[in-house]
């Protein structure tokens, strides 16, 4: 499965069919948050429209609470706090962020991410034919892909998580554009879309396969 990955578009789409012509042939996108720049809602529709494969989408910290209905309501699947088994590849997703020094609209205490994705990823582990498993959220994990001038900024709570899952699509921190592996888990932050930045990743159904990453820039 080839897979295109955005995030942090906060409402600028202008480069998102270079993208995709860039990306070439790809199966599905997923699109890991602040899909909008503190709204509208709208946009959801507007970004949707460009796409003509399936795509899996959570929100940021930058969007409204609200633009889960829009998600809803949209061509993409809301990946928010739900699972999507495709194949043999499970996808989890979990949106907002870890609260922040901004007060943002959609953060989320640690204790509440925590339990979300320990129901979600226990459900997974203990499905015999589950295979691989995705993790979108859009903070990356604590220590990982997270850090500013004044230190590390990442979840804590999806710290945890790394080395049960197999691949973390995470955004949010604009400056840690790049690939990680921490044991099993490779992590990746595509970039800012705004500004022409995403990843193609290529999974094999098949256990124990590299994961492959290809960033690109339009």
């Amino acid at each position: 499965m080839k897979i295109l990955a955005i995030s942090d578009p906060h409402g600028d789409y202008s480069k998102i069919r270079k993208m995709m012509e860039k990306a070439g042939d790809f199966d599905l996108v997923v699109i890991v948050g602040d899909i909008t720049h503190f709204g509208p809602d709208e946009k959801v529709d507007e970004l949707m429209e460009l796409f003509d494969r399936p795509v899996l989408a959570i929100p940021g910290n930058c969007d409204q609470r609200s633009i889960l209905k829009a998600l809803d309501g949209s061509k993409a699947i809301n990946l928010h706090g739900k699972a999507e088994q495709i194949g043999n590849i499970r996808f989890i997703g979990l949106g907002g962020s870890n609260p922040t020094p901004f007060n943002t609209p959609f953060e989320l205490p640690e204790e509440e991410i925590e339990k979300v994705l320990e129901d979600m990823v226990c459900s997974a582990e203990s499905t015999g034919e589950c295979g691989t498993i995705v993790l979108l959220t859009h903070a990356p994990p604590h220590g990982t892909r997270d850090e500013l001038p004044f230190g590390h900024v990442g979840s804590k709570a999806i710290q945890k998580f790394v080395d049960r899952v197999d691949l973390i699509v995470c955004g949010h921190i604009h400056e840690a554009k790049g690939l990680e592996q921490v044991g099993k888990t490779v992590v990746v932050n595509p970039g800012e879309a705004s500004k022409g930045s995403c990843a193609l990743i290529k999974l094999e159904e098949s256990e124990g396969r590299p994961i492959e990453i290809e960033f690109l820039d339009v």
